[in-house]
């Protein structure tokens, strides 16, 4: 390990010459990124950087096509499922399947999907002509004024559609107060969870959906390796998130890293107690960016300032070696839970633990990803649900030492008909938290 090189007069991580080196290779369009988080003070004393070029040239956003088919899927699913339309509410599942990002207010807007048929919706009358500019399926909208129950008109479109009586699925994001007010205008229906539909469908990622998470994931390593160049002592976890933020910025991306230091490590979503970076201290970064609705999301831990001690290094490779484990439980049609217990018993067989007992492993192994950075599909104990082809989903066991540090190292992967591949490489070492 050569000496801790000093760059503006701040001391960084111990990264070799080579690696500093290689780390901010192919960053010259986040040059911009750099100046942005520079301590403040002393931004002067680097030169301007080129003119940032965001890597988000080549992205593709899901077309028309593609979500037409989604909602032939929920139909086609629905009709298994004897459900005769799904309610959904602004959020998510609206954006997946009709391309349609309206914020949520109490003034209800929601999408009906009957099991034949075309989406319809239902908003205030005078936002109908906003709305009719963003839709791109179905064409029918249903008016309510200001003084006028917009379940009823809810209500009005499930008769018209012919369900009188059966099962109307209620998407899990559909507020309280929406789902109540319908339910009292046709009490004569059976109101189910439309999970079935919606998880169904979402839970399994196309191509195209696949490759926005890539870029997602791409976006975030690219910030990461700016950002790490960048720790400095005295530096605070607010410090490190504003510097990630500005970097996506730059990139053409909203995003976020988090940040905690030395002992705060150990808490699996942070501290409250006020942090300064200092040499020595475990530094566990997570959190990820979105490209067209999709996220990413990867953890990294290092060792600022220092060489790492032996029981840094014996727990990096203890969790480095769980996370390995758990990827290669991840096989077409092994359930979910297998990730989970195979990271785990690394962790157990080190004698931490046993279960979610600190010092051990305090939460599941993973979760699923797409549109939101947490979806269905988690790897939990109990999830017997098969992995299939499309499904994605994070790989973060963590080891939680409270009084000394945490490590948590993730990487999200993709389930192929061959197997999982990754997102994201996982970290080589302590001490080279990226591949390349």
């Amino acid at each position: 390990m050569t000496p801790l090189r000093k760059v503006l007069n701040v001391e960084y991580m111990p990264l070799k010459r080579r690696e500093f080196i290689r780390l901010s290779a192919g960053s010259a369009s986040l040059g911009g990124v750099l100046l942005s988080g520079i301590p403040v003070g002393l931004e002067h004393r680097v030169a301007p950087p080129e003119a940032p070029s965001p890597m988000m040239g080549d992205v593709v956003p899901i077309t028309v096509e593609e979500r037409q088919s989604r909602i032939a899927k929920a139909q086609r699913l629905m009709a298994d499922n004897k459900i005769g339309a799904i309610i959904l509410d602004s959020g998510t599942s609206m954006v997946y399947f009709t391309g349609m990002n309206w914020g949520a207010s109490e003034r209800p807007m929601v999408a009906v999907i009957p099991v034949q048929g075309d989406v319809k919706y239902v908003c205030p009358a005078f936002e109908a002509e906003r709305l009719r500019e963003l839709i791109t399926i179905g064409k029918e909208v249903r008016v309510w004024e200001e003084h006028e129950s917009p379940y009823k008109v809810v209500a009005g479109i499930l008769k018209d559609f012919g369900i009188r009586t059966g099962n109307v699925g209620i998407e899990e994001r559909v507020r309280f107060f929406i789902f109540d007010g319908i339910r009292k205008e046709a009490p004569q229906l059976n109101y189910v969870s439309a999970d079935p539909v919606t998880a169904a469908c979402r839970m399994i990622k196309s191509a195209a959906e696949i490759a926005l998470m890539q870029k997602a994931n791409d976006i975030t390593v690219a910030v990461y390796k700016s950002c790490i160049a960048l720790l400095h002592e005295g530096m605070t976890p607010a410090d490190f998130s504003s510097t990630a933020e500005n970097a996506f910025s730059r990139l053409g991306v909203r995003g976020g890293l988090s940040a905690n230091f030395g002992q705060a490590s150990a808490f699996p979503h942070g501290s409250i107690q006020t942090q300064y970076l200092k040499k020595g201290d475990v530094v566990l970064m997570d959190d990820g960016c979105k490209v067209q609705g999709y996220c990413s999301d990867i953890s990294r831990c290092i060792v600022f300032g220092e060489e790492p001690t032996k029981r840094q290094r014996e727990i990096w490779e203890l969790e480095k070696k769980a996370q390995a484990a758990g990827f290669a439980a991840a096989q077409i049609g092994a359930p979910c839970e297998n990730v989970d217990a195979a990271a785990r018993k690394v962790i157990t067989d080190a004698g931490f633990g046993p279960g979610y007992k600190i010092p051990g492993l305090p939460h599941r192994t993973g979760h699923g990803i797409g549109m939101d950075i947490h979806e269905w599909g988690n790897m939990v104990m109990g999830n017997k649900t098969p992995l299939q082809a499309g499904m994605c989903f994070s790989v973060e066991p963590m080891v939680a030492i409270y009084g000394e540090f945490g490590m948590r190292l993730e990487d999200c992967a993709y389930m192929t008909e061959n197997g999982p591949r990754w997102f994201s490489q996982p970290s080589p070492s302590i001490d080279q938290p990226f591949v390349s």
